[in-house]
């Protein structure tokens, strides 16, 4: 629990320096200026300055605003597809038999591969970009759900309720659905998790999110050249990756001990 409360202190302020981004920072993440350009931290700037003299305190703010944003939103996409999919094949067989096919052929790629594909081809930017991570992490969330809905479907309650005539809807909407909570919500944050580590991956190779537009992993691909000279370019929105997947992995293991019985 302590774990978990303290990835929430860390999330929520992490949330606040996105969402009051334009107010963390007087400069803009777009606004260069080459008088300071490769500036080190200083009261002024208090991450330092990039190879265009913006401001980095300003840029982190708006990519963390950008790798919440494409986060979240892949998590809803791949939450409401996977779960609704997951039911399906887990409480119908037949169709259970010809998904898990197509899952399997998809699972076959590894995740990230296929996300480059899928932006590769669609083409750079926000929304193709949710839609490439969402059709890779689709099958992930599927595969939970389905695992889940078989072990809840074989309980004695289950089978009785069939057994008296209640109907496939009532069934699955009163009693399998919601023993499927407590692993969707944790596969949610890991897969929450994973988006943004990918996206900033996908903006690092470039088939992400585009310069100049603020990106976290499009920061640490511009700073390459200059992480020698200039090390907090690289160093800052690195960290900050690292602190926000950490985060959510953490609050991910520790609601799948809250939620387990077992536990």
């Amino acid at each position: 629990m302590k774990t978990f409360i303290f990835g929430c202190a860390v999330l929520a302020v992490l949330f606040l320096a996105a969402a009051f981004a334009p107010f963390v920072s007087a400069a803009g993440p777009l606004e260069t200026n080459a008088a300071i350009r490769l500036m080190p931290p200083s009261l002024t700037n208090i991450f330092g300055t990039d190879e265009f003299g913006r401001d980095i305190l300003s840029r982190v703010c708006y990519g963390i605003r950008m790798s919440m944003m494409i986060g979240f939103s892949v998590v809803v996409i791949t939450t409401v597809s996977g779960v609704a999919m997951g039911l399906v094949c887990g409480w119908f067989g037949k169709v259970d038999r010809v998904v898990s096919r197509v899952l399997d052929g998809l699972m076959a790629f590894p995740e990230i591969i296929l996300a480059i594909t899928l932006a590769a081809i669609w083409g750079a930017g926000e929304w193709n970009l949710i839609f490439a991570l969402s059709v890779a992490f689709f099958p992930r969330m599927t595969r939970v759900v389905r695992s889940c809905v078989l072990v809840v479907k074989a309980q004695e309650h289950i089978q009785s309720g069939r057994a008296a005539g209640a109907g496939t809807f009532h069934l699955i909407f009163r009693y399998v659905l919601p023993g499927c909570v407590s692993a969707i919500i944790v596969q949610a944050t890991f897969s929450f998790a994973t988006a943004i580590l990918s996206e900033a991956a996908l903006s690092f190779l470039g088939v992400g999110i585009q310069e100049p537009a603020p990106s976290l992993g499009g920061m640490v691909a511009s700073a390459r050249n200059f992480m020698m000279v200039a090390p907090w370019t690289i160093l800052i929105p690195g960290a900050v990756i690292m602190v926000m997947v950490l985060v959510l992995n953490l609050m991910g293991d520790s609601l799948r001990d809250i939620l387990d019985p077992k536990v």
